[in-house]
């Protein structure tokens, strides 16, 4: 295979990553990572290390979007990214040093809680009084509803923080935004709504990525020639996948999608055990 097949289905395969993790939530990552190395075979480290930076490209698009939306708590955001972006340079430094069947077989796991996370019940929290904390670090807001703004408050601040310090270890790891474990600590462990949750989630899976790209590109994990095709890609699949987003019903894909992309999880699990990476 010449190198401009292998980019132009490379750019196919990262624009129907984008398209299911635009429509899922998940991202794109955890949909490029399985595609290179299951399909194209490539080595799991530079795979991770182009999914970063499609997640920086991918965050950085559609996060303007919910900013300028007032959806966004940007100063939440910015606080939990001290723990998220500490969390994943650490976690890029042990990727490093640790066996790729290793890394292998924590992905499908987290792959799996990935899946399983998209398609519970989602819940609406309106706290009427929120942690001290949140008063004093002033995380308290409100977002836009048709109806009119909606206040919202925060509680379990350090719970939060903690949870965002683990995901920010796994997106550093593992070279996904983590999105799944950083919509369990706003909208599980603090309380918050779950469209301000996702959407500031979206807003931090930028800096968290980009704080772990600089360490796989010191190592030389990332590739120009593998990188390239699949940021076009999956930036092309997620504006898609934004705009198709309005016009259909995203639940049954989300079932669907769950049930796929176990069967990817299964299979990463099986080559890591088997030595396969």
């Amino acid at each position: 295979m010449n190198i401009l097949i292998f980019s132009l289905i490379l750019l196919a395969g990262a624009y129907v990553a984008g398209l299911l993790g635009s429509l899922t939530g998940l991202g794109g990552g955890v949909v490029v990572i399985p595609l290179l190395t299951l399909v194209f075979h490539v080595d799991i480290r530079y795979a991770i290390g182009a999914a970063l930076l499609a997640s920086i490209a991918n965050s950085s698009g559609a996060a303007s979007a919910y900013i300028k939306e007032g959806i966004t708590n940007v100063r939440l955001g910015m606080f939990l990214e001290i723990a998220t972006t500490l969390g994943a340079v650490g976690g890029a430094l042990i990727a490093v040093f640790t066996p790729t069947n290793t890394i292998a077989i924590l992905f499908g796991v987290v792959l799996i809680f990935s899946a399983l996370m998209t398609v519970r019940k989602k819940q609406e929290h309106t706290l009427q009084e929120g942690s001290r904390l949140s008063y004093v670090l002033k995380l308290n807001s409100s977002y836009p509803t048709p109806q009119g703004e909606v206040p919202y408050k925060l509680r379990n601040i350090g719970g939060g923080f903690s949870i965002m310090l683990l995901a920010g270890v796994l997106s550093g790891l593992l070279g996904i935004g983590s999105g799944a474990l950083k919509v369990l600590a706003m909208d599980g462990a603090m309380k918050i709504p779950f469209k301000v949750s996702t959407t500031t989630s979206n807003f931090m899976i930028g800096v968290t990525a980009a704080a772990s790209a600089v360490v796989y590109l010191q190592r030389g994990y990332i590739d120009p020639g593998i990188a390239f095709p699949v940021v076009l890609g999956v930036l092309g699949g997620a504006f898609t996948g934004a705009r198709l987003l309005t016009i259909m019903n995203p639940k049954t894909l989300r079932y669907i999608f769950c049930v796929a992309i176990s069967f990817v999880a299964l299979e990463m699990i099986y080559n890591g055990l088997h030595h396969q990476f």
